[in-house]
């Protein structure tokens, strides 16, 4: 069994030795599937959880325990460092943000990421101090508990800054002890290099928003160190269901027909 200290080391290692993909899985079966196919580290996903339980992302209907709660079934599910997308840290306080990062240190998590977002559709991004209280706050627990921060600055993404602000932001998270950045939605691969370029963190890129059609090798010599897909995996999944249903309902059964064996499934050869 490894521990999970062990596992915060290898987090570590990998943002060290390169750009490395990271998937986000939804239920067990997916993380094993992913591990199965050679990823060295997990991802979770409040917007794909959330849409598993029929519930919208980002607008308080999963709560913290539930969230933290799922990421340890994932964690616990495989020897692979896994970091969970905890949205804004479920809590208004700096205090409060601390706390779930302890949460989730306790639960076996190797990571967490904290955004600068709020469940509020009229102000979804916190002012900047209130941004960087709350990332004060994580990242001091953050080092207190041994578990590997990650610091969003979702503005750009969501429209309520340029990349400018998202980069000062970005600037002071790193500052402040965040191990890793991330600005969902950069518009293009310029804008991309330039964030790598502005901070001395390894850098997330999330697939599936801003710039698309961009390749491993582009997206690696822009000098990010992790791409993750966020919610992307489980909205092609979704999309493939949706097909399915809709050839069954008009008579069509060949999907079933030639879908793969459960032992495939549940051990698929590695690829990578």
């Amino acid at each position: 069994m490894i521990s999970r200290s062990d596992k915060v080391d290898r987090f570590r290692a990998l943002h060290k030795s390169g750009c490395f993909m990271i998937p986000n899985p939804w239920d067990i079966a997916g993380a094993r599937m992913m591990v199965s196919l050679g990823f060295k580290a997990l991802a979770t996903t409040s917007s794909a959880y959330a849409f598993s339980k029929g519930r919208k992302d980002g607008a308080l209907e999963v709560g913290r325990d539930e969230s933290l709660a799922y990421a340890a079934e994932i964690a616990a599910s495989t020897d692979v460092p896994v970091t969970a997308d905890l949205e804004d840290g479920y809590e208004d306080s700096p205090e409060g943000v601390a706390e779930t990062v302890r949460l989730a240190a306790e639960v076996g998590l190797a990571g967490v990421s904290i955004e600068d977002r709020q469940p509020n559709s009229d102000l979804p991004i916190r002012d900047y101090d209130t941004a960087v209280a709350r990332v004060a706050a994580a990242a001091d627990a953050g080092r207190r508990y041994n578990i590997v921060l990650t610091a969003r600055a979702d503005g750009v993404g969501k429209g309520a800054y340029d990349l400018d602000e998202a980069i000062r932001r970005l600037k002071v998270f790193e500052s402040l002890g965040a191990e890793v950045l991330y600005a969902p939605g950069v518009p293009d691969l310029a804008s991309l290099q330039r964030l790598c370029r502005s901070v001395g963190a390894p850098v997330n890129h999330v697939l599936g928003q801003g710039v698309s059609g961009l390749t491993f090798d582009q997206i690696a010599q822009a000098g990010v160190r992790r791409i993750s897909v966020g919610g992307s995996i489980a909205r092609a999944v979704g999309g493939a269901l949706m097909t399915v249903c809709q050839e069954i309902a008009a008579g069509d059964f060949t999907a079933l027909e030639s879908a793969p064996a459960w032992g495939d499934l549940l051990s698929p050869k590695p690829v990578m």
